[in-house]
């Protein structure tokens, strides 16, 4: 399941200590290893073998992946290397902390091959193009359908749909300031209801019952009554905020597959996430990291993203499998929000959400 948890991203770069994560490019190392492309992301990532070495054969580039935690860490750990950056590429930048990565000089520009192929909606930064946008989602509340059916209840449908009385301690979120999904639940409320009224609905949303957890994975795997994990768990919460893509992931995941998903989505809670990549500053091999780029838009890799990282591909024409179509699809109104809104607002946000909610 794509998820991307963060740590403490709103006390500071200055709180963020490194730790040791992998060889990676080293001032020592610039000058030979021109042939060896070290992308730098999440432990999300994920990409099909045959796809990885098709891009191999084709470059004559040997392809180094390192996993730098959750997306949060990476970012930070990323902009505090960058004069001597682990890698040359780094992907797995949201809209949620993109303005941090720009505003730091995490990338230097490039235009990919294929740009003019992105969605005209996801694209960024056009003026200088240091990032290249790769893949959507939605951060949207699922439900158990089970226990809705059981309990003869009709699941909730939006965001106000939450605060009813019927929908009382059911619903688990995770924390904005520890996790990306709970902040981008947040930020889909603040587009929602604007500046002058989302604490109002936290207010509410809090008297309603909601619980706060850390991270994704506590959330979905142990408190969600509707997913596997959560099930074995015996997880009581039947209403918990994850993905639109998490229906077909139960369903890809499953042994026997069943006919049809065991969860569904809120769609009208839904908040539009996109991921970028961008070539490093400092890149000991920005030829090789521009061919990377190239490749993350080619319908190839696009295509092959859905099944691996459950997200959805940002170039025209490219296909999701049947799996994404027959058992959930994208939220067809989310929520959304400029990066530069979310860069004016979002440390702030998290720290009024924090006195409001969990003191």
């Amino acid at each position: 399941m794509h998820h991307k948890t963060f740590a403490a991203v709103a006390v500071g770069l200055g709180l963020v200590t490194l730790s040791a994560c992998g060889t990676g490019s080293t001032g020592t190392t610039k000058a030979a290893d021109t042939k060896t492309v070290t992308v730098v992301s999440h432990d999300s990532w994920a990409a099909s073998k045959s796809v990885i070495q098709d891009f191999e054969k084709k470059s004559g580039y040997t392809v180094k992946v390192l996993k730098d935690g959750d997306a949060g860490q990476a970012v930070n750990k990323a902009i505090l290397t960058k004069d001597n950056p682990q890698g040359d590429v780094f992907f797995g930048v949201d809209n949620t902390l993109l303005s941090r990565a720009l505003d730091n000089g995490l990338f230097q520009p490039y235009r990919a091959k294929d740009s003019d192929r992105i969605r005209p909606r996801y694209r960024v930064d056009q003026a200088q193009h240091r990032v290249t946008p790769v893949d959507s989602g939605d951060i949207c509340v699922n439900y158990d359908k089970k226990y809705f059916a059981d309990h003869k209840l009709a699941p909730p449908a939006s965001f106000d749909d939450l605060l009813e009385p019927q929908y009382r301690n059911l619903l688990v979120t995770e924390n904005p300031a520890t996790a990306s999904p709970g902040l981008g639940f947040l930020l889909g409320t603040a587009a929602k209801y604007g500046d002058s009224g989302w604490q109002g609905y936290w207010k509410k949303l809090k008297a309603n019952g909601v619980k706060v957890v850390d991270g994704w994975e506590q959330a979905y795997n142990q408190e969600f009554s509707g997913s596997a994990g959560g099930r074995k768990a015996k997880g009581d919460r039947p209403l918990v905020v994850s993905y639109a893509s998490s229906p077909p992931a139960e369903v890809v995941y499953a042994d026997p597959r069943p006919k049809t998903a065991p969860t569904g989505v809120a769609y009208g809670t839904c908040f539009r996430q996109v991921e970028y990549a961008g070539l490093l500053s400092n890149a000991a091999n920005p030829k090789g990291g521009k061919a990377f780029l190239d490749f993350l838009l080619s319908k190839e890799f696009q295509q092959d993203m859905p099944l691996n990282m459950f997200v959805y591909p940002v170039r025209d024409g490219a296909t999701v499998p049947v799996e994404f179509t027959r058992y959930g699809h994208p939220a067809a109104h989310p929520e959304t929000m400029a990066p530069d809104r979310i860069a004016a607002n979002r440390d702030q946000w998290v720290k009024s959400w924090t006195s409001l909610v969990l003191k």
